[in-house]
C-alpha cells in the first residue's frame, strides 16, 4: 500500500514513476482538462497537454498529435487518469530525447517554476522535539518500550514508521482529536495497518490545523526526516500555543484597554498574541525596544533577560544584564528559566542564532508556566459584552481548516479577518476551479488601499454567481467589512461546490449522470441495507443520526474490518453518543476521509455534518472505487 499515492493510482509501476507532489499536481491538471468539456478523449490530449512543461514546450501540438495517434489509434476513447499518466510519460521521454535532457526530471514537469531542494534538518530542533516527546509521552503504555528516544540518534525517524507515536502526539496537542480505539497498536503491524495509522495521523493533523499538502503516508514509511520534523513541529506548536486565546486565558484581556481592542485581540493569530504579551510584560522593565519577531529581535537575549526578571524576579541574576557577550547572556537566561521550572526548548546557541521555531516554543512555554497576568474582574467583564456564538465558532473552525488544507500561499488563523482582502478567497476559488480567477485584475497583498480589497472581493462575489451560488444581497464590501453571516454563507456554498466537483470526477462510474444529494443518500441506504441492517437515513439532517449507529454501519459496509463493534455503544445517553461520534470520526479518517467534524456536530446533527458527509462520501468513493449508480436495466 502506497498511502495517498495509492488513492490516486492503483498501478504500482505508475506509483514508482512519480513523487506524491507530482501526482497531485498532475491530477489537478487532468481534472481541469476534463472539466472543459465534461470528458477527455485520446484526441483531446495533444492540444490540452500544451500546458505541461517539457511536453508542451518542446513538442508542437501537431507533433504531439502524430505521436499519440501512432501509439493509440482509437482517438475517441475516453481517457482516465492512469491512461493520461502513461501518455504523459511517453511524450515526456520523446520530448526529452529530442532535447537531450533527462527522461523525467522530478518536480519539473509543469510550466510553473519549481525547484528541487536538498532538504536538511536542524539537529537542535530534532533534539528539542525529541525532549518534548520524551516528556509528554513518557507514561504511554504502548510507547514506553521505545522511550526515551536518544536525541543524538535517528531513532525518532524509525519509531514514527508505524504511525502510533504521531497519533499519540496529536492527542497531546489537542486532547480527544483521535479516538485511540481506532489506532492499530499491535507490536508488529502489517503494511495495511501501518498505512491506516499514517492516514489517520495525516487527516487528524489537518483537522487540528496542520498543513500537510505535500506530505503522504509513504513519506513516514520511508522516514523522510524533514517532512517528519516539519509535521512534529506544527503539532508541538499547536500544543504550546493552545492557551493563547481569550477562551482559555481570559486574563489576556489585560493586554487591551476597551472592548473594541478585545475584538481585535480575538482576531489575532496565537503568535501575534504571544508577541503582544511579551511586549506588555517588557513595558514593566527598563527595556525600551519592541520585539516584533522570535528571531533577530531576541538574538542578543536582552529581551529575555528583562522578561524573566519581570515574571520571576526571585530567580534573577544581576550578571545577566551586565554581561557583554550575547552567548553568555543567553546561558544565564536559560539558567534563570531552569530555576523557574521551565523546560528548555533551545540552547544558548539557538538563541544567538535566532532559531524562530525554538525561540517561539521557549516563549510559549514560559507563558504556559508563568504568564504574569492578573485576574481583575473589571477587565474580564469586557468579555461579557462580546457575542459568544458557539455555532459560528465551530463553523469558522471547519472552514478555516478546510481552506488551510488546500495549501494556499498564506495560512489563515481567522476566517473573518484573514479573508477580508479577498486574496485567499481568490486562491481558494482557483484551487476549487482552476482557471476561473482573472489574476490580471486581482490585487496581491499587502493591500493598503481599501478599494483594492473591494475589487478582489467583488471578483469573489462575481465568480460565486458564475458558479450559481445563492448570493442575494451579498456584495464584495460585505466580505471586506467582515460580515460573519455572509462570509459563512459564501464559504458553505464554496465548500459544497468543491465536494460536488470532486464527486463529478466519478462520472465515469455513474453512466454520465451528475451526482446529487438524492443519489448519495440512496447509495448510503443501499450500502447499509445490503450489509443486512435495517438502519436508514432520510436526509443529512435526520435526527436519528445522532446516535452514530448509521454512520458506523455505513463505515462497516464500506470496509468490513474497520469497525470493532465491541467498542460501539447503544448511543442512548449523551455520553454514549459522544463516544460513538469520536469513534466514527477517527475510523473515517483512518480510511482516508478528510473531514473536519467535532463529535458535537454528529450528536447535534448540525449542518456541518452535511458538508463533512459529502467529504466522507468523496473520500470513500475515490479510495474504494465506489459505484454510486447501479447499471440501468
Amino acid at each position: 500500500m502506497a498511502g495517498y499515492v495509492g488513492i490516486l493510482v492503483s498501478d504500482p509501476w505508475l506509483q514508482n514513476q512519480f513523487t506524491q507532489v507530482e501526482l497531485r499536481s498532475l491530477k489537478t491538471h487532468f481534472t481541469s482538462m476534463r472539466r472543459e468539456s465534461g470528458k477527455l478523449t485520446v484526441e483531446d490530449l495533444a492540444s490540452r497537454m500544451s500546458r505541461l512543461k517539457v511536453v508542451g514546450e518542446n513538442l508542437s501540438e501537431q507533433e504531439r498529435a502524430d505521436f499519440i495517434a501512432d501509439l493509440y489509434p482509437n482517438l475517441k476513447d475516453e481517457v482516465d487518469f492512469e491512461f493520461f499518466l502513461k501518455v504523459y510519460l511517453k511524450l515526456h521521454a520523446h520530448a526529452s530525447a529530442r532535447t537531450g535532457s533527462p527522461a523525467k526530471n522530478s518536480s519539473a514537469f509543469l510550466k510553473a517554476a519549481t525547484t528541487t531542494l536538498l532538504h536538511t534538518i536542524s539537529e537542535s530542533e530534532k533534539a528539542s522535539y525529541v525532549a518534548h516527546i520524551n516528556n509528554y509521552l513518557a507514561q504511554d503504555g504502548f510507547l514506553n518500550k521505545y522511550l526515551p528516544i536518544n536525541p543524538s540518534s535517528n531513532d525518532l525517524f524509525e519509531i514514527v514508521k508505524d504511525g502510533v507515536l504521531l497519533c499519540k502526539l496529536i492527542n497531546v496537542a489537542v486532547p480527544g482529536t483521535i479516538d485511540e480505539r481506532a489506532i492499530n497498536t499491535k507490536r508488529l503491524l502489517n503494511p495495511w495497518e501501518r498505512n491506516e495509522n499514517h492516514t489517520l495521523c495525516l487527516n487528524s493533523a489537518k483537522a487540528i490545523g496542520c498543513t500537510v499538502v505535500n506530505i503522504g503516508t509513504q513519506d513516514f514509511i520511508e522516514g523522510r526526516r524533514h517532512l517528519v520534523l516539519g509535521l512534529i513541529s506544527q503539532i508541538i506548536k499547536i500544543q504550546l500555543l493552545a492557551d493563547l486565546n481569550l477562551k482559555k486565558t481570559p486574563q489576556l484581556v489585560e493586554l487591551v484597554d476597551d472592548s473594541k481592542d478585545v475584538e481585535e485581540l480575538m482576531s489575532l493569530p496565537p503568535e501575534k498574541i504571544l508577541l503582544r504579551w511579551m511586549n506588555f510584560q517588557l513595558k514593566k522593565s527598563p527595556y525600551k525596544k519592541i520585539v516584533s519577531n522570535f528571531s533577530t529581535d531576541v538574538k542578543d537575549a536582552e529581551a529575555y533577560a528583562h522578561l524573566l526578571n519581570v515574571l520571576a524576579p526571585e530567580h534573577s541574576n544581576p550578571s545577566t544584564l551586565t554581561v557583554k557577550d550575547p552567548f553568555q547572556r543567553a546561558k544565564l537566561v536559560l539558567e534563570h528559566a531552569d530555576r523557574m521550572g521551565c523546560k528548555r526548548y533551545l540552547t544558548a546557541k539557538d538563541i544567538v542564532d535566532g532559531s524562530p521555531n525554538l525561540n517561539l516554543a521557549f516563549v510559549a512555554h514560559i507563558f504556559q508556566h508563568r504568564n504574569g497576568l492578573s485576574t481583575q474582574t473589571k477587565q474580564i467583564s469586557f468579555l461579557e459584552t462580546l457575542p459568544d456564538d458557539a455555532q459560528v465558532s465551530r463553523e469558522e473552525r471547519v472552514f478555516r481548516f478546510w481552506i488551510n488544507s488546500l495549501g494556499n500561499s498564506t495560512y489563515i488563523d481567522n476566517v473573518f479577518e484573514d479573508l477580508r482582502n479577498g486574496w485567499i478567497l481568490l486562491e481558494t476559488l482557483d484551487k476549487v476551479s482552476p482557471g476561473i480567477v482573472n489574476w490580471k485584475i486581482a490585487n496581491r497583498p499587502p493591500i493598503k488601499l481599501p478599494f483594492k480589497k473591494v475589487e478582489n472581493c467583488n471578483q469573489v462575489v462575481k465568480i460565486g454567481k458564475q458558479l450559481k451560488f445563492s448570493l442575494v444581497n451579498i456584495a464584495g464590501n460585505d466580505i471586506v467589512q467582515g460580515n460573519k453571516k455572509l462570509i459563512l454563507a459564501y464559504l458553505w456554498q464554496l465548500m459544497r461546490y468543491n465536494i460536488l466537483q470532486l464527486l463529478k470526477n466519478l462520472r465515469f462510474h455513474s453512466h454520465g449522470k451528475e451526482i446529487t444529494d438524492v443519489d448519495i443518500l440512496r447509495w448510503a441506504n443501499t450500502k447499509v441495507s445490503d450489509s443486512g441492517s435495517q438502519s436508514r437515513m432520510d436526509s443529512f439532517k435526520d435526527k436519528s443520526l445522532s446516535d452514530g449507529i448509521f454512520f458506523l454501519e455505513l463505515l462497516g459496509a464500506v470496509q468490513p474490518r474497520s469497525v470493532n463493534w465491541s467498542l460501539v455503544t447503544k448511543g442512548v445517553t449523551d455520553e454514549q453518543k459522544k463516544m460513538n461520534a469520536t469513534y466514527i470520526i477517527s475510523i473515517a479518517r483512518k480510511l482516508g476521509c478528510s473531514i473536519f467534524l467535532l463529535p458535537e456536530d454528529i450528536t447535534e446533527v448540525s449542518f456541518l455534518v452535511d458538508a463533512n458527509f459529502f467529504l466522507f462520501f468523496h473520500s470513500m468513493a475515490q479510495k474504494l472505487d465506489i459505484v454510486i449508480y447501479p447499471p440501468e436495466k
